[in-house]
């Protein structure tokens, strides 16, 4: 269709990669490339056999956010859609899926890249990589939930300063901030998520996915209302035999000194 090679999905077991694919713009997403990621990312949350995806781009670069060439035609056919419900401008940036994704950064994530890279549950970055607002010195507002997303991953004061600068962070202080949450080699990033992936996919997947729904739903509620609604996800988890089969292994000494191979 329209948005061929734009976005390329591969799959490997239980593990979904999304690959943004334009390596000559620096992945930068214009409207179908947005459209695309879309649907790749509701394909994976509909793919019962699919655990966790992995975000990451082509040819040595994330994502270099918005395809301002794109923008400044203003031609309908190809800008981001500037729209405040449905699709946003980076595409995903609005859904919630029920299952973790990874981000694999090499290179450049900036901009609304970087907002992709917040979008994902943990961040995997090359040790060469680079994050950053770098919108800021044409004008670009956040408006794929950056202004959101990053005071809440790495603290008011922090976000305030890299939204305010628009200046660059490398691997070692985007680890020390929680910007990043493993350094990889250099073009080793996706290896290393996927080695993440392959490890959180072998955990019994309703308790893992339900502990994490809670963490995003507790930011919109006041406590009591958090530890209901933390209980009652947990609820679900206990029903589900899960729980009842852990206990067994665990009985059976599975798993009791920290190992987590099951």
């Amino acid at each position: 269709g329209m948005t061929e090679g734009r976005v390329k999905v591969e799959k490997k077991g239980v593990i979904t990669t999304v690959i943004i694919s334009r390596p000559n713009s620096r992945n930068a997403v214009d409207l179908l490339t947005a459209e695309a990621l879309v649907a790749a990312f509701k394909e994976f949350e509909k793919d019962e056999s699919s655990k966790v995806a992995i975000l990451c781009g082509d040819g040595g670069n994330f994502c270099a956010g918005a395809d301002l060439k794109a923008v400044a035609s203003q031609d309908i056919s190809t800008m981001n859609r500037l729209e405040i419900d449905g699709t946003a401008p980076m595409g995903v940036s609005r859904l919630f899926l029920s299952k973790p994704v990874i981000a694999a950064i090499e290179g450049y994530a900036v901009a609304g890249g970087l907002e992709l890279a917040l979008w994902c549950d943990l961040r995997v970055v090359a040790a060469d990589a680079v994050m950053g607002v770098f919108c800021r010195r044409w004008g670009v507002p956040l408006i794929d939930g950056g202004t959101i997303r990053l005071p809440r991953l790495i603290g008011q004061s922090r976000a305030l300063d890299l939204i305010l600068t628009g200046r660059g962070v490398k691997a070692e202080e985007a680890l020390s901030i929680g910007l990043a949450n493993r350094i990889s080699p250099k073009g080793e990033a996706r290896n290393v998520a996927e080695a993440i992936a392959l490890d959180i996919s072998s955990f019994p997947q309703i308790c893992m996915n339900g502990d994490r729904r809670s963490v995003y739903e507790q930011f919109d509620l006041p406590m009591e209302a958090a530890l209901r609604n933390e209980f009652r996800i947990g609820l679900q988890a206990i029903e589900s035999k899960e729980m009842v089969e852990g206990a067994r292994l665990f009985t059976g000494g599975v798993g009791r000194h920290g190992g987590s191979k099951l």
